[in-house]
């Protein structure tokens, strides 16, 4: 059993973790911050997430990759680079691995359907927000100020439907 000022700052570490940006996060630098030793501080790790310090920062950088593919930010190189991984290589067969598919195939699935860059392709975008932005437009059949009395109906009757 950990005490609530240990769980308190692995949470803070694994938030330091997940930045991508930050580059220089060295792990014993990490543990200090946690006050514990980077032994200590792998397992406690794992123990509270799931997984290890390490597996936690590639997936951060994975996802972060994945996002900006998304949006179009430079080729796949620069992508790499600039997430942190220092070898395209390891990069593309971790992002392989990961989502099942290479990042320029990823890449170029989304954009097949004519997306343009710096916008979010339509694949990305789940249903139920597409759904609410056309209800939103369609001011005739739903105004703004019928939403909140169209949102209460909706959450009585499906309240009812469980009865």
């Amino acid at each position: 059993m950990i005490s609530h000022d240990t769980f308190i700052r692995l949470c803070r570490a694994r938030d330091r973790l997940r930045e991508v940006c930050d580059r220089k996060l060295t792990l014993n630098e990490i543990a200090r911050e946690a006050a514990v030793s980077p032994y200590h501080f792998i397992r406690l790790f794992r123990a509270m997430f799931g997984e290890t310090p390490h597996q936690l920062r590639v997936g951060a950088r994975l996802e972060e990759a994945k996002r900006r593919l998304a949006l179009g930010e430079g080729s796949v190189t620069d992508v790499c680079a600039e997430v942190g991984f220092a070898s395209l290589g390891s990069f593309s067969s971790l992002f392989s691995r990961r989502f099942g598919e290479s990042p320029s195939t990823y890449r170029q699935r989304l954009f097949s359907a004519g997306a343009l860059p710096g916008t979010l392709p339509a694949a990305l975008v789940p249903w139920c927000t597409t759904l609410m932005v056309a209800a939103w437009e369609a001011e005739s059949q739903f105004s703004r100020s019928a939403a909140p009395r169209a949102m209460a109906d909706c959450a009585l009757s499906t309240r009812g439907a469980g009865s």
